[in-house]
Parts: C-alpha cells; sequence; structure tokens
C-alpha cells in the first residue's frame, strides 16, 4: 500500500509506503495515515465502479477503513476560505 499526499499545481508526493499485513510496517503506516489527517488533510482510496467503470474514491477517516485489497490511499488539503464564522 502506498500513502501519497496530493498538493494542486505539485502532483503527488509519496509519504509512506509498506505492507499493512506486517507489523512494523502496519505501525508505519498508521502513524503516517495520522499524521495526514491531523494536519488536516481529507482522506480517500481510490476505486473504479464496478457499473460504470467510473473512478471514484471512498473517504476515510481511520485507518481501520482503508479496504484490505486497496493498493493506495490519497491525501489532498482541504478547501481554505469559505463563509467566516460567526461569533
Amino acid at each position: 500500500m502506498k500513502l501519497v499526499r496530493m498538493t494542486p499545481g505539485h502532483g503527488e508526493t509519496l509519504i509512506s509506503e509498506g505492507n499493512p499485513r506486517v507489523g512494523s510496517e502496519r505501525d508505519r503506516l498508521v502513524e503516517a495515515f495520522r499524521r495526514q489527517l491531523d494536519d488536516g488533510c481529507w482522506a480517500g482510496v481510490p476505486f473504479a465502479s464496478p457499473l460504470t467503470g467510473r473512478r471514484e474514491a471512498l473517504l476515510v477517516t481511520r485507518f481501520e477503513d482503508v479496504p484490505t485489497d486497496a493498493e493506495r490511499v490519497l491525501f489532498w488539503p482541504r478547501a481554505t476560505g469559505g463563509a467566516a464564522s460567526r461569533r
């Protein structure tokens, strides 16, 4: 499995790679996964829809939610800006 960060205008950056079935590699993947979420990124597992063949992504918030057969997890920064908070 590969953990990859998407950065607008810069493409992909490999964050971590390993076999989640191997204890030490899984620990490293979980740590890198958590760090990206803590940095405010969204996480998604890309897949092709079996009905349409269209590429989609399953949003995940926990490493345990990543399908065991996933080849990679993509991270991308959340959009900035938007409506000002009301206080």
